[in-house]
């Protein structure tokens, strides 16, 4: 399953479930959580499970409200046939909702503790705005805040075997943004993105996925590698052995 890009459709607008594929997102998911007020949490489940009919034959997921909350439990009870699983925010401690779970890691105790939570889930995000909140601490656009803590979700992932998708770019608008970010994230070792707009699916979709020449200069840096036999040689100015020879496979094995 590919988790390049994930996009968040509000839960009580069925208007833009029906364009959410035009995009051509990876994943879908339907949110019951912060994007639907308080008021119509209840009355957005029907809407939830009748657009989830209309995404039929796409990969698509409902954001529940988080445990502990009133509304989780009938959240899950009301979730439609078919979900490939169900996103779980404020991911503190395994929950049991029969279907696949997407951790949210935004939390301070749910960032600090991943390494040993993640055990049994799908996937899991890394969620900014919430974990800053939580912190009590201030966002800024140069993410400061948030590196140690995006380290350790991508790092917890890796542990745990799951693919980890990174926090949402709130000014959609901003594309050049995005991109750094996805870009970051990849490093970081991040699978994808969560995207709230379908403006930022192509560029999540690009970004996560080996550039041409990437891929080119991989498979000469692995001609050199192999014509030395081996050994330590020097490409590009660059000394190559065996770990970053590992490191070019690793990328020519992620080919679209």
């Amino acid at each position: 399953m590919r988790w390049r890009s994930v996009l968040f459709v509000p839960g009580n607008r069925p208007d833009l479930a029906v364009k959410a594929l035009r995009s051509a997102p990876d994943v879908v998911v339907l949110d019951l959580e912060d994007a639907v007020p308080t008021a119509g949490k209840v009355e957005a489940r029907d809407t939830v499970r009748d657009a989830a009919v209309t995404l039929a034959g796409a990969t698509v997921l409902v954001r529940v409200n988080p445990p502990g909350t009133e509304w989780f439990e009938g959240d899950v009870a009301a979730l439609p046939a078919g979900l490939a699983g169900v996103v779980v925010p404020k991911f503190e401690a395994p929950v049991d909702v029969g279907l696949p779970v997407v951790a949210g890691l935004e939390t301070v105790r749910g960032v600090t503790d991943a390494r040993s939570i993640l055990e049994g889930v799908t996937a899991c995000y890394f969620g900014a705005e919430d974990y800053v909140a939580d912190l009590g601490g201030v966002r800024t656009p140069g993410n400061a805040e948030v590196g140690t803590a995006r380290a350790l979700v991508g790092m917890a992932a890796r542990l745990a075997g799951v693919p980890a998708l990174d926090m949402v770019t709130l000014d959609f608008g901003d594309t050049d943004r995005f991109v750094t970010e996805a870009a970051e994230a990849r490093a970081l070792g991040y699978a994808g993105k969560l995207c709230i707009h379908p403006a930022q699916v192509g560029p999540a979709n690009d970004a996560f996925v080996p550039s041409a020449e990437e891929l080119e200069r991989a498979e000469r840096l692995l001609a050199a590698f192999d014509a030395g036999g081996g050994a330590t040689v020097a490409f590009e100015g660059q000394m190559v052995d065996e770990v970053v020879a590992r490191q070019a496979r690793a990328l020519l094995e992620r080919k679209v």
